[in-house]
């Protein structure tokens, strides 16, 4: 028979259950005695005998003296064929309006539970996948197995540019895609379903959302269980996989609201006190190996444009290439609005791209750099005062942001605008052309 503990009190979120013993571990799931048997997850287990849970689906059924049940299990999802071109929550059920996931030889895994790690080394050549977005493909390539954050602030153009990368690159069919919506708006989300159902991607594409609407509790397991599948996929079906997560700051805040519900001591900057260990546990299950690759884009929201915000400087940390977009370059009209400058990646080397693409990299930076230096003595004497070189190298970086703009394919609905795909070889050949 299995254990049984009873509610002892219902405090917002988090319910406190008493066992007398065989206490429940860490992460296990509890059933409360209501008629839907709602979830309970162990957060923590006092000396006392007393469970801290969190009321996972937010349900206002919980009573005192209610009987709670254990499972002996952590939160498990449906894992298979059958979640492709689905749209499910935190548990694994649908929010798509379709019926539940179903399947005879459908499997179940723990989302809380690392896969087993392989001791095989394996070292291949990097591959670079197109995004076909100029200022992403020249400024910070898109290497598989790799991890990229797309940072700004508020309505700066993340989400846009985001969906325009799983757009692209879905199409090329390079590998399985992913979406993690963690804690965005819900009109978002919908779009993007309809845009890759119109597209006809989503059988190529598996969704979660955990969205504003949602309590911090699943906000903060969506991520985990989005990794889940993906690994799965990786290590039985030996797939590639393109995993999008949009917002990883919003990550952290479901975590830091949990946190504040559980009535925990705030770290620096008014994070939860495992800030450090919430980002490294999921960044690190964004790996690949020997079965397949997971190649991670991560938009990072930017508080008050805020870029040493500690949350932001710690997500950076794990990043390989980090594009940076600005206000001041969307005041401008520029889309994608990219800073060129700040952007950065360390996977910009001879080794990787080339070294032509390397070497039209650091001249482009040159060029851009004596841009903004002149854009200051320009605004004071004017542009032909200038030296016959300064003036010929600030035209010729202002030919070259005129170049980095881009019509989004996302974007044609709206403004009816075809959108373009520009290879990366045809990019640097017009580059080439530009700073002779």
């Amino acid at each position: 028979m299995a254990s049984r503990g009873v509610i002892r009190a219902v405090k917002g979120l988090v319910v406190h259950v008493e066992f007398d013993d065989d206490y429940p571990a860490l992460n296990e799931l509890l059933l409360a005695g209501d008629e839907k048997k709602s979830p309970l997850l162990v957060d923590n287990v006092t000396g006392s005998g007393m469970v801290i849970c969190l009321n996972v689906r937010a349900v206002n059924t919980l009573e005192k003296n209610m009987e709670v049940e254990r499972t002996g299990k952590g939160i498990e999802i449906p894992v298979g064929p059958e979640l492709i071109g689905r749209v499910v929550d935190a548990m694994g059920a649908p929010i798509d309006g379709h019926p539940p996931v179903t399947g005879k030889n459908l499997k179940y895994r723990n989302i809380f539970e690392n896969p087993a790690r392989s001791t095989a080394m394996k070292v291949s050549k990097p591959e670079i996948l197109e995004t076909g977005i100029k200022v992403l493909d020249f400024f910070a390539p898109f290497v598989k197995g790799r991890k990229v954050g797309v940072i700004g602030g508020a309505g700066v153009g993340k989400t846009v540019l985001t969906m325009e990368m799983i757009n692209n690159v879905s199409r090329t069919g390079a590998g399985m895609a992913f979406f993690a919506g963690i804690g965005e708006r819900i009109r978002e989300g919908h779009e993007l379903y309809q845009t890759l159902g119109e597209a006809d991607l989503l059988k190529n594409t598996c969704m979660f959302f955990g969205q504003m609407d949602q309590n911090p509790v699943q906000r903060s397991l969506i991520a985990l269980s989005a990794v889940t599948l993906a690994e799965y996929f990786r290590d039985e079906h030996h797939k590639d996989i393109l995993f999008f997560a949009d917002n990883m700051y919003r990550y952290i805040q479901a975590k830091n609201e949990v946190s504040t519900i559980l009535d925990q001591i705030p770290a620096e900057g008014g994070y939860e006190p495992t800030i450090f260990s919430d980002v490294k546990v999921l960044q690190d299950r964004l790996a690949s190996n020997e079965n397949g690759s997971i190649t991670a884009v991560q938009t990072i929201y930017v508080p008050a444009d805020d870029l040493s915000d500690p949350a932001v400087q710690m997500i950076q940390h794990e990043l390989d290439s980090i594009i940076v977009l600005s206000r001041k370059v969307a005041e401008q009209g520029i889309r994608p609005a990219v800073d060129l400058l700040k952007t950065t990646s360390s996977l910009l080397t001879p080794e990787i791209v080339g070294e032509r693409h390397y070497l039209l990299s650091i001249q482009v930076q040159a060029l851009l750099q004596k841009y903004e230096s002149l854009k200051g003595i320009i605004a004071i004497i004017g542009e032909n005062e200038l030296s016959p070189e300064d003036r010929a190298d600030f035209a010729k970086a202002k030919k070259l942001i005129e170049y980095f703009t881009q019509k989004m394919f996302v974007m044609t609905k709206m403004n009816g605008i075809p959108g373009e795909f520009v290879k990366r070889e045809e990019m640097l050949t017009k580059i080439e052309e530009m700073i002779i």
